[in-house]
């Protein structure tokens, strides 16, 4: 089993074949996540939505047409972290887009959960993350969220509202994190339920399974040994070891996943089958 540089190694199983499309892992982490809605949700390119649901099809026309969508929250980026099914770390390997062109350390790599964080008061807006990152996973707060008619008053208080000229993203709902550690520094037991995301809880059809690769007790690892041949990655052969992983039997939708590595001939996850 592959381990990072702390005990634990969070990510995430989101089972392409039981997404419906439905939207609620994106209106759960709006709601948990202090999420505003903007003064003119029309324009797509300022808008925020820290879970974006993208819906792709096999190209053929009707009746042969299948469609299949996929959720994407931040990849988390593993640096030099290989893979679930790698047995060491590459000490060559990349580090996250983003954490290493930002330039007032407002992402950092939490080497004890292995969660790509971001502190948005550090954060100056220069958008190089944004940039950086491969999965168009971050977004450039434009404009500070109106919260109408008494409405801020049910803001979550464990996530602090962000600002405009700030980047903010996906953050695997840290706080429950936090909040769980805190329940276990009390005398409590930290278990796999005791840290879930919004997203996770939310998705009526169990599409999403979140926990800690480093324990194989818990689900996400048991799913990606049982089921690693319908396992893969977006955007495999950039080499940013993300480590949210999407499972499907469908071939064409791991081919538009466009996952594949130099030579293979199998659109798979990194190494080995």
């Amino acid at each position: 089993m592959p381990v990072a540089t702390g005990e634990h190694l969070y990510g995430m199983v989101i089972d392409v074949d039981k997404c419906t499309g439905c939207g609620a892992c994106s209106v759960a982490c709006m709601s948990e996540n202090n999420i505003g809605t903007l003064p003119d949700e029309t324009d797509k390119i300022r808008s925020i939505t820290w879970l974006r649901v993208y819906q792709i099809d096999n190209g053929r026309p009707y009746p042969d047409t299948e469609v299949a969508f996929f959720p994407r929250p931040c990849m988390h980026c593993g640096g030099s972290w290989g893979g679930f099914f790698q047995q060491d770390a590459d000490p060559e390997g990349h580090h996250t887009p983003c954490v290493s062109v930002c330039p007032a350390t407002a992402t950092d790599y939490d080497d004890e959960t292995g969660i790509v964080s971001q502190i948005p008061t550090r954060c100056i807006g220069c958008r190089y993350c944004v940039a950086a990152c491969p999965y168009h996973a971050r977004y450039f707060n434009w404009y500070d969220v109106p919260w109408p008619g008494g409405l801020e008053q049910s803001l979550s208080p464990y996530v602090a509202p962000r600002m405009r000229g700030v980047v903010e993203k996906c953050t695997f709902c840290y706080h429950r994190y936090q909040q769980a550690r805190d329940k276990e520094f009390a005398g409590g037991e930290f278990g796999e339920m005791d840290y879930q995301t919004a997203c996770t809880e939310a998705c009526p059809s169990g599409a999403i399974t979140f926990g800690d690769l480093n324990n194989p007790e818990h689900q996400v690892s048991k799913l990606l040994r049982q089921r690693h041949k319908h396992a893969f990655r977006l955007l495999e052969r950039l080499g940013t070891n993300p480590k949210v992983y999407y499972m499907t039997k469908r071939e064409w939708v791991r081919k538009r996943a466009d996952n594949y590595l130099p030579g293979e001939k199998i659109h798979r996850f990194a190494v080995g089958s």
